[in-house]
């Protein structure tokens, strides 16, 4: 067997949306397990749609995943004269002919089709008429579908498919202006790639019936074709913008990790027994065709944040802080003043301290590296902070008095004993010589700390935040 070469074929009219990095995952992962490669192809022959913004899109989503490519990218419109040669190459051995059909006469045949109730197609007229450029009409070139038998495709999911012949159309190969249609350039360039195994969405398995008709015309042998259930939204029905159907660079800025972006999106459509969380070792070991199922998988942002959650969780402390940083001038136009204060201290050294000390009380908290920019807020606010409104009603209704009074115990730490331990046992202490609950003292301390009512452990951000800058904090709410 050749070795396994898939390719990821995205049209660049818009974004790398959220089904065609789940298709771009499985041609890697594909690739991957069997020692081979991807290869990436921009179908960009549609020029009137085709954007420069959107090619670069992919491409930076596409490396914003981790998912390499060999080589360097294909352009489907530089290969034009190549796909030109192959239609002539057909209309030479009879496979394919000249029509002369106005829009007029095709907008015809749709409404006489629509009359009798059927489908659309070509009625052939043109087919018999030999006709040759130059011509006084513009020239379309058809293909010569067989007329009978079937066409079988044994498709890696979907199972074994037919379609019977004289159901086929008489599809166009070359507009008049001598551009190639996409069905006639993806024969090509697979064939000439070296493609061994096509992985795509469901809704190209007609394509497939007529791809498998050229290739057998041109004494070709078709890749293997594994056509994958497409994803649906939580309800049921067609994914949508309201239910995930965005570009990847918003779940970038919406603060998910790229390695729970590979684990959630291989899990729409395949799975490994019950298992829910994977590295990327293990999908590459695990992942086969042979797991996928026929139904449409269906996209959750409930299940996605879950395991945003876990993988936040559970990389390692320098591992997260580069993603965050990696995050942060992606962060979306509400978070962007916080992005831009966070990354002028994770630029400072001791900056850079205070973010590993504070992340494992932080991560256990945070979903998304937006939740997580929130809620290390305090370690790069500016002073004088900001209170929320709740936070301001704490200080105002008595948390400020219990601060002045509580500001010499604190004092009287000195630098080497600004520990955990030692906080706690000072401030418990102050709470009880003042017949006081413990969250009496906490409130109103978090509140001056962070400018939040919710933080991790008052005792652990006292000591995140250090001696100096602790005490700068409860000076300015008694101000």
């Amino acid at each position: 067997m050749s070795k396994v070469r898939t390719r990821f074929a995205p049209s660049p009219t818009g974004f790398l949306h959220i089904g065609g990095a789940r298709t771009a995952l499985f041609n890697w992962l594909y690739a991957k397990h069997h020692g081979g490669e991807m290869l990436l192809r921009i179908e960009d022959t549609d020029r009137e749609r085709s954007t420069q913004e959107a090619v670069d899109a992919i491409i930076e989503g596409l490396k914003w995943l981790e998912l390499d490519w060999a080589g360097e990218p294909i352009s489907q419109f530089a290969r034009v004269e190549r796909h030109r040669e192959i239609v002539h190459r057909l209309l030479e051995s009879g496979h394919a002919y000249y029509c002369q059909c106005t829009p007029e006469e095709l907008a015809e045949m749709r409404e006489k089709a629509r009359a009798e109730g059927r489908p659309m197609t070509y009625d052939r007229r043109c087919r018999e008429l030999g006709l040759c450029p130059p011509h006084d009409k513009p020239l379309v070139v058809r293909f010569a579908a067989p007329r009978e038998g079937e066409i079988v495709i044994h498709d890696m999911v979907q199972g074994e498919v037919r379609w019977q012949a004289e159901a086929m159309d008489d599809l166009v190969l070359m507009r008049a202006d001598g551009t190639p249609t996409y069905n006639l350039a993806v024969v090509v360039d697979d064939h000439d790639m070296g493609i061994t195994h096509v992985i795509r969405g469901v809704d190209h398995l007609t394509n497939a019936a007529r791809q498998k008709m050229i290739y057998d015309a041109l004494g070709w042998e078709m890749p293997k074709m594994a056509h994958i259930p497409l994803i649906h939204g939580p309800d049921g029905a067609k994914l949508s913008k309201r239910h995930g159907a965005l570009g990847v660079e918003a779940y970038r800025a919406m603060g998910y990790l790229p390695e729970a972006m590979r684990n959630y999106l291989a899990r729409l459509g395949w799975s490994h027994g019950d298992d829910e969380i994977f590295t990327t070792e293990q999908l590459i070991e695990w992942f086969d065709v042979d797991a996928i199922g026929k139904s449409p998988a269906r996209f959750d942002f409930v299940k996605l944040e879950s395991v945003n959650g876990w993988w936040i969780r559970n990389l390692d402390d320098e591992r997260l802080l580069a993603r965050f940083e990696q995050f942060l001038p992606h962060a979306d136009k509400d978070h962007r003043t916080r992005a831009e204060l966070a990354r002028r201290l994770l630029e400072q050294p001791e900056g850079r301290q205070r973010f590993l000390k504070a992340l494992p009380g932080l991560k256990e908290r945070a979903k998304t590296l937006v939740e997580l920019l929130d809620l290390s807020y305090y370690l790069y606010a500016e002073r004088p902070l900001e209170i929320a409104p709740k936070a301001a009603k704490i200080l105002d209704k008595g948390g400020r008095d219990v601060l002045r009074d509580l500001l010499p115990v604190l004092e009287a730490i000195n630098e080497a004993g600004w520990t955990e331990e030692t906080l706690e046992e000072r401030i418990k202490a102050f709470a009880e010589a003042q017949e006081l609950k413990l969250g009496k003292v906490a409130q109103p301390l978090r509140a001056a700390l962070t400018g939040s009512n919710v933080s991790p452990g008052i005792f652990e951000v006292l000591a995140v935040l250090g001696r100096e800058e602790s005490l700068a904090r409860i000076r300015d709410q008694l101000a």
